[in-house]
């Protein structure tokens, strides 16, 4: 079986994450997202063709050639055109029926193989709010007969989540289709009028979904990951002192010095120096040569690599890039004083991001200056810096 896996994108939803670093590479529990879904169809599939854009080369320097036993094939797409548009891009490697999937949502491996029996189908979920999604109709026999775009008039409440069992005669559709408004080819759009033709199934997910449209939504994943830690595993140094309670994964490498005080499920990367006298709180990563410095609290955190966390800081529900340094005491407020949800600005409007509790998301190499206070969801922007005592109450672009 051949997979086609969508990674081209540039996500500005997820920046300031993503104007260093592409969405699929992006790590939950220290393990990138694509790596998530290479796992799942391990054993699935033999051959995985990988639609890659945006930061390409990050990407292929990251995989290879290989997974496992499957073989990975590189196709770019140098203009990003939608859906329907990647998946053509993969025509000249396609031999047969082949699932096709965004490779920066997290897709459960039984749900996977469930579409196997079909010769058209594809993963449905059912939501709250079909306005928000592509919605399928079905018939009386449970076959698709339309797939409609964010619809104003209710057709039902299975959403599309983008994973599809197709044959090679999509193609054609695909060919076929008109451009969109937006000046892409759309994916829905094929799927509707293929779905006229041939019958095409839905199949409700029995696993998890995890779409990743912003930034913190990292931490929703992370959570759901961390949950089944069960074992822990000691690889590094713990000094004497240290209190560890719950399910903790050390890297190698890695020393936790006396006072410090872990809440599982936490896991701490290779070659990192935490503490003296820190408080890991659960469902906290943190990456590989990080320092944590003397009396810093981390709490239900993404730490990625080379992060310095100096003393007497704190950091809450927040998602720290590479190489950030943080000044000492920073701190980082992580709720609004009237309890309602936290707002985050997005391509200049801001949104409801659905959590009470969010601190804040940093690009790649930022810098704080000693004493940073900022505000509940906002940003800073890759390379950008604080003055020492400064307020962050606005992103920092």
């Amino acid at each position: 079986m051949q997979v086609v896996m969508m990674v081209a994108g540039k996500s500005t939803r997820t920046y300031p994450l993503t104007l260093t670093c592409p969405k699929p590479l992006l790590k939950i529990a220290n393990k990138p997202i694509i790596e998530y879904n290479l796992e799942q169809l391990e054993g699935l599939a033999d051959e995985v063709i990988l639609i890659v854009g945006y930061r390409q080369e990050m990407i292929r320097q990251y995989l290879g050639d290989r997974f496992g036993k499957m073989k990975l094939i590189y196709q770019d797409q140098r203009e990003q055109r939608g859906t329907g548009h990647a998946i053509l891009q993969a025509k000249p490697w396609v031999k047969g029926p082949f699932i096709a999937m965004n490779g920066d949502d997290l897709f459960a491996r039984q749900d996977i193989e469930r579409l196997l029996k079909y010769s058209f189908a594809a993963l449905v979920k059912e939501v709250p709010d079909p306005s928000l999604y592509g919605v399928y109709e079905l018939n009386e026999n449970g076959r698709v007969v339309n797939l409609i775009e964010k619809p104003k008039t209710p057709v039902g409440n299975l959403a599309n989540i983008g994973c599809y069992l197709f044959q090679p005669s999509i193609f054609d559709e695909l060919e076929r289709t008109p451009i969109s408004e937006r000046g892409e080819i759309e994916i829905t759009s094929a799927v509707a009028s293929i779905a006229k033709r041939e019958e095409f199934y839905v199949v409700p997910i029995k696993g998890f979904w995890l779409p990743t449209g912003y930034a913190w939504h990292l931490l929703d994943h992370q959570e759901f990951f961390l949950s089944q830690l069960k074992k822990s595993s000691i690889l590094g140094k713990v000094e004497q002192g240290v209190t560890i309670h719950g399910a903790v994964q050390i890297g190698k490498g890695t020393i936790v010095k006396n006072g410090t005080y872990i809440e599982g499920p936490v896991i701490i990367g290779e070659n990192c120096q935490i503490g003296p006298n820190c408080y890991l709180r659960k469902y906290t990563t943190i990456g590989h040569h990080c320092r944590i410095g003397q009396g810093v609290e981390i709490k239900n955190s993404i730490l990625m690599d080379e992060v310095f966390i100096c003393h007497l800081s704190y950091v809450g529900d927040s998602v720290i890039g590479n190489r950030v340094n943080l000044g000492a005491g920073t701190i980082v407020a992580n709720r609004r004083h009237d309890n309602k949800n936290v707002l985050s600005m997005i391509k200049g409007e801001l949104i409801d991001t659905g959590r009470a509790k969010l601190g804040t998301i940093i690009g790649d190499g930022a810098q704080t200056g000693i004493h940073t206070s900022i505000y509940p969801g906002r940003k800073l922007w890759p390379g950008k810096c604080t003055r020492p005592g400064e307020v962050v109450s606005r992103d920092l672009v």
